[in-house]
């Protein structure tokens, strides 16, 4: 006996597993990479947590699907900002479904706990994901069981509910009490994995679109420094640090354009591809208004093939008219 669990690298999920596992069924940990986790790699912890109650990791790239279908046209709508969980939730689990057959799976599982997340496990929510998703009995929420009507694979014998959870609400005790009972370490304490949910993403996502069309190419680059739109329609981003830099500078595609001192240590930058002359000179003064530059003095600015000599600003201030995000 096999089945497919809805894993987010998360302690509900890792637990939901084990609670499966510990019957004798196999579970294959399916984690689909919607774009929009966080700035930091999970892979390392997501195989550590499947290691540590014996699931088998996969992890599959929905990006394309996931911008197409879901992000800008979700049937229930958005949360506080631009997440929207229950279309997000549901889209996962169809996927799931579809891969059952192919992966052997006699059913799925989810960490969901009844009414821990507002918008995406009320009750009323779990039961619209669901539907949404087709999964009729075969979605088992091992977390929740004892709360919610028998699945399929309860009423078959394959899985004993007495030896599920009736847990709801937004208190951890039990499952704190039950990682430390299995040994479970380095688990993540709970919190917003998903950038949709953080107000200033979202807000970058929606100001982007104004300007242009939103393609995965452009999701990595939302991620990191200060987000600027300059007075010709140009998008500028200035790192703020190493990791910044590096990250700004391994996300650039056609679309974009790296900026950076050439005598003077100072961020990386960078700006649309279509930028005119005008904006292209000023994200050379204000990427060097963010270095270790001098205003009295000028410094050599390369915006992609060009070089423009600029004096930088006497302060950052000139540059807060044109953030993103305050």
């Amino acid at each position: 006996m096999k089945a497919i669990a809805l894993f987010s690298g998360g302690l509900d999920s890792t637990l939901s597993m084990k609670l499966i596992i510990d019957q004798g069924i196999d579970v294959i940990a399916l984690n689909l990479d919607i774009g929009f986790g966080s700035t930091k790699s999970r892979k390392a912890h997501m195989q550590n947590m499947c290691d540590q109650v014996g699931a088998e990791l996969r992890i599959l790239d929905i990006k394309d699907q996931y911008l197409r279908d879901i992000l800008f046209d979700p049937k229930y709508g958005y949360g506080k900002n631009l997440n929207p969980c229950i279309d997000c939730h549901g889209n996962m689990f169809r996927i799931a479904r579809d891969l059952m057959e192919e992966w052997g799976a006699s059913f799925l599982i989810s960490g969901e706990v009844v009414g821990q997340r507002p918008m995406s496990q009320r009750r009323e929510a779990l039961d619209l994901v669901t539907n949404l998703s087709e999964t009729a009995d075969l979605l088992l929420r091992p977390m929740s069981a004892k709360l919610l009507p028998p699945t399929l694979p309860e009423r078959e014998g394959w899985v004993d509910r007495e030896k599920l959870l009736g847990i709801s609400g937004r208190n951890r005790e039990t499952q704190l009490r039950m990682a430390e009972e299995i040994g479970l370490k380095d688990f993540e304490k709970p919190g917003g994995g998903c950038l949709l949910t953080d107000e200033n993403f979202s807000k970058k996502i929606k100001e982007f679109i104004q300007y242009d069309t939103f393609e995965v190419s452009d999701i990595q680059l939302l991620k990191y420094g200060r987000h600027l739109r300059l007075p010709g329609g140009a998008k500028l981003v200035i790192g703020r640090h190493k990791e910044d830099n590096e990250m700004i500078e391994a996300a650039i595609t056609p679309k974009y354009r790296k900026i950076k001192l050439l005598d003077a240590i100072g961020p990386v930058s960078a700006i649309s591809a279509n930028a005119d002359e005008s904006d292209k000179e000023l994200a050379a003064k204000l990427t060097a208004t963010y270095g270790k530059t001098n205003p009295q003095e000028s410094y050599e600015v390369a915006v992609g093939d060009e070089i423009f000599k600029v004096h930088p600003y006497d302060s950052k201030k000139p540059a807060q008219q044109y953030f993103i995000n305050a």
